[in-house]
């Protein structure tokens, strides 16, 4: 057999071995982490839910330190991060992982809508955040950019700095959320945000054990993933027989401002 044609069978040998790891690859993901669609949005876009098992997603490693919470948190155990005005009539409990794509395709489309509404004082959000993701991928992104969000919280930036770390979501198999080095590059977007004391927080994981309290609270509340959205404690996304659309939460806000 000719060197070339030897060459050639190694190549294709190489290639195999190559789709038989990506198969086996997206098998794993299959038997980890389930992926419903949800029919949403005018334009007939589709926002896929996260749905997780009983035990998936869940994070063996104990974090260490004090639980300390963002400034502002609030409801039970101090777990949300509120958004808007107290006197909002409507309440828009959502909870995230900032590495899930079906969080970021939800902000992408609702992002707008909720920011109007809440200009408006006619809503105000509660965030929740969670970590499933790492649990269910690997990694440490969605505990890293988690922590983060609670130092932007701390600095009066949490929404900017939410906003852009869904509007700069690697791939959900890219873990670069969790460099530290990541997250304060991306907090140079937030004018005012990229500062000594939102570096230290950052590196030091100042609000590590608080982002593990939050997702156990998630974990234990039953929910069917990430994104889970609540309106006045209505579970309203993605049923569907019944998608929300940017226009249909926009109405529902409206007409209970009204009401």
């Amino acid at each position: 057999m000719s060197e070339k044609n030897r060459e050639g069978k190694r190549t294709a040998r190489e290639r195999l071995a190559i789709e038989r790891e990506k198969q086996k690859a997206q098998e794993r993901r299959r038997r980890t982490l389930i992926v419903a669609g949800a029919v949403v949005g005018v334009l007939g876009l589709a926002a896929v839910v996260g749905v997780i098992a009983a035990n998936a997603g869940k994070d063996d490693k104990e974090s260490a330190g004090p639980v300390v919470a963002p400034k502002g948190a609030m409801g039970k155990d101090g777990l949300a991060i509120p958004v808007g005005k107290e006197s909002a009539k409507s309440t828009l409990t959502i909870w995230e992982d900032f590495r899930c794509p079906a969080c970021a395709q939800f902000e992408n489309m609702y992002r707008k809508t909720i920011h109007e509404l809440v200009d408006k004082g006619q809503l105000k959000v509660e965030y929740h955040l969670a970590t499933i993701i790492d649990g269910n991928m690997g990694g440490e992104g969605s505990v890293r950019a988690a922590n983060a969000a609670a130092c932007a919280q701390d600095a009066g930036k949490f929404t900017e700095y939410h906003d852009v770390l869904f509007m700069n979501q690697p791939e959900e198999v890219d873990d670069a959320f969790a460099k530290n080095s990541k997250l304060l590059e991306l907090s140079g977007k937030v004018q005012g945000l990229n500062t000594p004391a939102f570096e230290s927080c950052v590196n030091d994981g100042k609000h590590d054990s608080w982002v593990a309290r939050s997702n156990e609270a998630f974990q234990k509340g039953g929910f069917r993933g990430t994104p889970t959205v609540q309106l006045d404690g209505k579970d309203i996304f993605g049923d569907q027989k019944n998608p929300l659309t940017p226009a249909k939460l926009k109405q529902l806000v409206e007409a209970k401002a009204a009401g």
